[in-house]
C-alpha cells in the first residue's frame, strides 16, 4: 500500500503533537478480540483481532524423535503463511522474508521464555517425545501483525490439548482432556517509531511510514523477565531510545495481559 506525501505528512504532524488520525493516544491499542477454540482440526487453536487485524493460530501435536543435543526435551516449530487474502502485499510461493522473521520472533519469545515446559513433553528420553507445531495464518493485515500473531499464538498454546495415543503412534481425531505443561503467561508487544515519537498498534499507513520498530517478549513472576527482542526497520535506536521502549513495553504488556486474561 503506497502511501501519499500529503497523507504521510499530516499523520507525521499529529504524530508530534501527540495525536492520530483514528483519536487514539500514541500508547493506546485498539479493541483487542481473543477467541480460543476456533477449528475441531487443531489440537488448539485462536483467533486474534486488533482493530480490523485478524489471525488465527493452530497447534498441532505429533511424536518424533528428540533433538540429539536435548534427548529429553520436547521440539517446537512455528510456521507463519501470509496467503494474499490477508493483504495486497502477501504473494503467493515461498514464505516472504517477513513472514520467516516473524514465525523466528513468535519461536524466540515462546522458547526463550520457557511458555512450553518441554521436558514434560518427553516420553522416553533419546527416543520419543512429542513436537508442538504452531501454524499462524494472518486473515487481514491492518497494521501490527506481529503482535496478533503473537497473542494468537499464545492463546493457541493454553487452548491445546494433548491427543490420544497408542504406543509410539497418535490417535488423530481423539482429544484427552490434558493440557500442555506451561508456565507463567508471556507477551510479547511492539513499539514502533514514527517521527521522534513511539506508538504503539499501528494501522497499515503507520507502520508503512515508521522508521523503526521493537519488539520484546517478556513475563511477570515477582517481577518482570525479558526473554527476547528484535529491532526492525532501517533507522537505528540509539541506547536511551531501546531503554525507553523497553520500559513503555513492560509497563503496557502487563496492562494488556490484565485485559485480555491470556
Amino acid at each position: 500500500m503506497e502511501v501519499t506525501n500529503l497523507t504521510k505528512k499530516r499523520i507525521e504532524e499529529l504524530i508530534a503533537r501527540n495525536k492520530r488520525l483514528d483519536g487514539r493516544s500514541l500508547l493506546e491499542f485498539r479493541k483487542i478480540f481473543v477467541e480460543k477454540g476456533v477449528t475441531k482440526k487443531a489440537e488448539g487453536s485462536a483467533r486474534v483481532r486488533i482493530g480490523n487485524t485478524e489471525v488465527i493460530a493452530g497447534v498441532k501435536l505429533n511424536l518424533t524423535e528428540p533433538f540429539q543435543d536435548t534427548p529429553d526435551e520436547g521440539a517446537l516449530a512455528v510456521n507463519v503463511e501470509f496467503f494474499p487474502i490477508g493483504s495486497e502485499k502477501f504473494e503467493p510461493g515461498p514464505p516472504s522474508v517477513e513472514a520467516v522473521e516473524l514465525a523466528r520472533i513468535i519461536d524466540r519469545i515462546i522458547r526463550e521464555s520457557h511458555f512450553i515446559n518441554l521436558k514434560k513433553l518427553c516420553i522416553k528420553k533419546g527416543e520419543l517425545v512429542w513436537m508442538v507445531f504452531i501454524d499462524v495464518y494472518p486473515i487481514n493485515d491492518d497494521g501490527n501483525l506481529i503482535d496478533a500473531s503473537i497473542i494468537a499464538s499464545i492463546a493457541a498454546l493454553k487452548d491445546a490439548v494433548f491427543p490420544a495415543r497408542e504406543e509410539d503412534k497418535v490417535k488423530y481425531g481423539e482429544l484427552t482432556k490434558q493440557r500442555l505443561p506451561l508456565n507463567d503467561s508471556v507477551i510479547g508487544l511492539t513499539l514502533y517509531k514514527l517521527g521522534q515519537k513511539f506508538i504503539f498498534d499501528p494501522t497499515t499507513i503507520e507502520e508503512e511510514i515508521s522508521q523503526a520498530r521493537i519488539t520484546v517478549g517478556m513475563s511477570y513472576r515477582k517481577k518482570e523477565f525479558i526473554h527476547a527482542i528484535q529491532k526492525g526497520g532501517e533507522t537505528p535506536l540509539s541506547e536511551e531510545e531501546i531503554k525507553e521502549a523497553i520500559k513503555i513495553i513492560i509497563k503496557k504488556g502487563k496492562e494488556i495481559l490484565n485485559k485480555i486474561n491470556l
